[in-house]
């Protein structure tokens, strides 16, 4: 079994910069994508980016391209998300999972999920 434990949310300006970490427990996390998904309120939860197991692969959901990057530290079991041009709309509740599939885009493909982390952006 897999841990996931998300930091570094907060509250930030339109315009800024914050970094997530997830940090997995474990030495099988170089077996596992990973992914960072968020939710806000209202709305259903959404595939921000994943990055596949070990040859790097990147996805980014449209709404975040050219202004987050995901990467991934085995060495570290960690996880990042670096979110940049922050917009009102990133609000939302931030969380990582690991799935056993190579680059799984759908929710259920998903096998272990973080408690998430609250993102907000002010206007």
């Amino acid at each position: 079994q897999v841990q996931l434990v998300e930091s570094g949310g907060g509250l930030v300006q339109a315009g800024g910069s914050l970094r997530l970490s997830c940090a997995a427990s474990g030495p099988t996390f170089s077996s596992y994508a990973m992914g960072w998904f968020r939710q806000a309120p209202g709305k259903e939860r959404e595939l921000v980016a994943h990055v596949s197991r070990r040859d790097g692969l990147l996805f980014y959901g449209d709404s975040v391209k050219g202004r987050f990057i995901i990467s991934r530290d085995n060495a570290k079991y960690t996880v990042y998300l670096q979110m940049n041009k922050l917009e009102p709309e990133d609000t939302a509740v931030y969380y990582c999972a690991a799935s056993p599939y190579d680059t799984p885009q759908r929710e259920s493909k998903y096998m272990y999920w973080g408690r998430g982390t609250q993102v907000t952006v002010s206007s």
